[in-house]
């Protein structure tokens, strides 16, 4: 099985969506949160006390961005490339 769909269930786990706040607001994962990339760094003590992190985004790239700064701050997660995935996931 897959690992984000593993995690997805479970009570610990946080989906940050690191689009824009228009982005999020015309579609998301409907358990996510929105933290744009740009402001990610100011949310970091916050997503230290999440259980489980998966972060998502439209096409994987800022994820990606998001997955590595979290990573060299010493916060586990995942990335989950585009929140479509994400809904995939959640309904397998």
């Amino acid at each position: 099985m897959n690992k984000i769909a593993e995690l997805l269930p479970l009570p610990g786990t946080v989906v940050v969506d690191v689009r824009t706040p228009q982005e999020f607001n015309d579609g998301h994962f409907a358990k996510s949160i929105n933290i744009p990339l740009c402001e990610l760094s100011r949310h970091l003590e916050e997503l230290k006390q999440a259980e489980n992190i998966i972060v998502c985004c439209a096409s994987g790239m800022r994820s990606q961005k998001a997955s590595l700064l979290l990573k060299q701050n010493q916060i586990d997660c995942l990335d989950g490339g585009s929140w479509l995935d994400i809904n995939k996931y959640s309904k397998n």
